[in-house]
């Protein structure tokens, strides 16, 4: 288990992470552009496209669904890590195979005794085969403008998705869980709020664990379209520069890859802190 000394170290870490947020990109603040601006200048086939793709994350917050990833493959990646550092997970072989066996997604391994540094690493290689994946993929649906972008948004959204489940069961937390789809959700706004935004959002998650403050987690399910609304806006303007053809492959390159490498970051950063704090305790 790591030292108190170094769960404050990590923390710092993160706090300090979290200041940095505060400064944004000439890309970001263009995406912050009143959301009545975006509705003049953004074909309709986009638009409604955006708004398939977040009813198919809605029904992920309400239900869970296609986007759940197999616990059993983050176990097994947290198993080997672990194995090659010399750590042990559980502290029980033969109930982690049982486990990694099962298909059942009601169960969640437990990283308890495992260092943040093997987390870490894992979470670390899992964000970079994505990032690297989401660059491949908007360099290929790049290339056809208004065709091709169609294929896109759903795929980038899936993927964040799947990228921010994996951070979760990184760091011992089940995606399944209501309360973990909404803190997912969040995590996917804060990529794209503003600095008032990050700063309510980090306020807002700064207490999760309570028991009072998961009521108010349960009500957020029925209105998550307003978690939405400035991630809405940010990521039509990322997508409305790809429908350019040709020059779409290099923008939409660029564009995924630093859309997954921030929701990533953000899963990450974010669920490590939830776990140094309960460690804490």
């Amino acid at each position: 288990m790591d030292s108190r000394e170094t769960l404050d170290q990590e923390l710092q870490l993160i706090h300090k992470w979290e200041k940095e947020q505060k400064d944004l990109f000439i890309w970001d603040k263009i995406g912050r552009l009143p959301f009545a601006m975006l509705d003049k200048v953004m074909p309709k086939a986009l638009k409604d496209k955006i708004g398939n793709s977040l009813n198919e994350v809605g029904q992920y917050v309400q239900h869970g669904g296609k986007f759940l990833v197999q616990k059993k493959k983050v176990a097994k990646l947290l198993q080997e890590e672990a194995q090659r550092t010399g750590h042990s997970m559980l502290g029980h072989t033969d109930r982690l195979e049982r486990e990694a066996e099962e298909e059942s997604t009601t169960k969640i391994h437990s990283v308890e005794n495992l260092p943040l540094e093997v987390l870490d690493r894992v979470a670390d290689n899992i964000a970079e085969s994505r990032t690297k994946f989401a660059a491949a993929q908007g360099a290929a649906t790049g290339i056809g403008g208004i065709v091709t972008i169609a294929a896109d948004i759903p795929m980038v959204m899936g993927l964040s998705l799947k990228v921010l489940q994996e951070m979760a069961l990184c760091y011992g937390y089940d995606p399944d869980e209501p309360q973990e789809r909404i803190f997912i959700v969040k995590c996917l706004q804060f990529t794209s709020a503003d600095i008032v935004g990050k700063k309510a959002i980090i306020d807002e998650l700064a207490d999760y664990e309570n028991p009072d403050k998961q009521v108010e987690v349960m009500s957020q399910m029925q209105g998550w379209r307003e978690v939405f609304e400035s991630y809405r806006e940010s990521f039509g303007w990322k997508k409305l520069f790809q429908l350019i053809p040709i020059a779409g492959m290099i923008f939409g390159s660029v564009s995924n890859k630093n859309t997954i490498r921030d929701v990533a970051e953000t899963g990450k950063m974010l669920y490590k802190k939830r776990l140094i704090l309960q460690r804490l305790k």
